[in-house]
């Protein structure tokens, strides 16, 4: 035995003992499952990260809105916090009651220097409150007149008259400069135009307590036509070319001596149809028409008979004469 030999019994093998197919198929289906699970997995992480970023940004979105709410409602309060504060209308309102007097006299006197630019008072006292003496005249002509609202009250209606022309008109004759290139702002036509009302305060002042259309034409032509006529020289002054000038001035001054009519025969004709009413249309001139006394004292000394034929003669020789 002097060589070795390797002898392999192969009956004693187990046939187990190795790898055989089915074990391969069972590990490959092993790792197949394996893949797939790690698969799902992955699927359902992506899934996750996918929420949560859409998750992410709807609140980041959300945020981004509330931010700028906010930063709208600051912005907001801030304005109107600014527009509130008394110390913003000052400037407009500082005025001595001296200047207010005499510049309700300027507003009658007309101007003759028309070659350069006219000064403009820049303050809203003395307009508003022509304004609202304007709105206190015309109530009282409503009430004197007896005059009915359907729809409102008489308050309501002389206000809403009464600015509505002033703003009205203010902002129509200053878009028509800004067509004319007329060197006037907003401010300085509202004041002017304020102003312009002086005249109508006088004459629906003294026409709604004398109720004479003689004496209202003559006050129209006379006080509303020279308050007219300051406005348009003023206007004159500030406008640049003739075709220019009569559209912006002939509009103001047939607005402004319009409304003066509207405002005058609006309610007078209600006064006249009051009188016509109680007077009748056509009354006869009073006459002495004899009549019969009666017997108040059955007693008296002149009999009844007498004394109605003696007042019967003295009512014939009256109207004799």
């Amino acid at each position: 035995q002097g060589g070795g030999s390797a002898v392999i019994d192969m009956e004693n093998m187990d046939d187990t003992s190795g790898s055989s197919f089915e074990d391969m198929g069972e590990l490959h289906q092993r790792l197949r499952e394996e893949e797939v699970d790690a698969d799902a997995a992955a699927a359902e992480e992506e899934d996750g990260e996918f929420l949560g970023m859409k998750g992410f940004k709807g609140q980041l979105s959300r945020q981004v809105a509330d931010q700028m709410w906010q930063a709208g409602k600051r912005q907001a309060s801030r304005a109107f916090s600014l527009y509130a504060n008394i110390d913003i209308l000052r400037p407009y309102f500082d005025v001595e009651p001296a200047q207010v007097r005499s510049r309700l006299l300027e507003s009658m006197i007309p101007i003759k220097m028309v070659n350069f630019p006219q000064k403009i008072a820049g303050e809203l006292y003395g307009p508003l409150m022509l304004v609202f003496t304007l709105v206190a005249i015309l109530l009282h002509g409503m009430k004197t007149s007896d005059t009915i609202i359907r729809e409102g009250t008489l308050m309501g209606t002389a206000i809403g008259t009464c600015f509505g022309y002033w703003l009205g008109v203010s902002s129509f004759i200053y878009f028509l400069a800004y067509l004319c290139n007329a060197q006037i702002t907003m401010l300085q036509m509202l004041a002017l135009l304020g102003y312009g009302l002086f005249g109508h305060c006088i004459v629906l002042f003294i026409t709604y307590n004398i109720h004479l259309h003689a004496l209202f034409y003559l006050f129209w032509l006379l006080v509303g036509g020279l308050s007219t006529l300051r406005m348009v020289a003023v206007l004159v002054s500030r406008t640049v070319g003739p075709t220019q000038r009569l559209l912006l001035c002939g509009t103001l001054a047939a607005l402004h001596m319009l409304f003066l009519l509207y405002l005058h025969f609006a309610y007078h004709k209600v006064v006249e149809g009051i009188l016509d009413t109680l007077e009748g249309p056509n009354i006869p001139p009073m006459q002495r028409v004899p009549r019969d006394i009666p017997v108040v004292l059955p007693a008296a000394r002149l009999p009844a008979a007498m004394l109605n034929a003696t007042a019967k003669a003295v009512a014939v020789t009256l109207q004799s004469h």
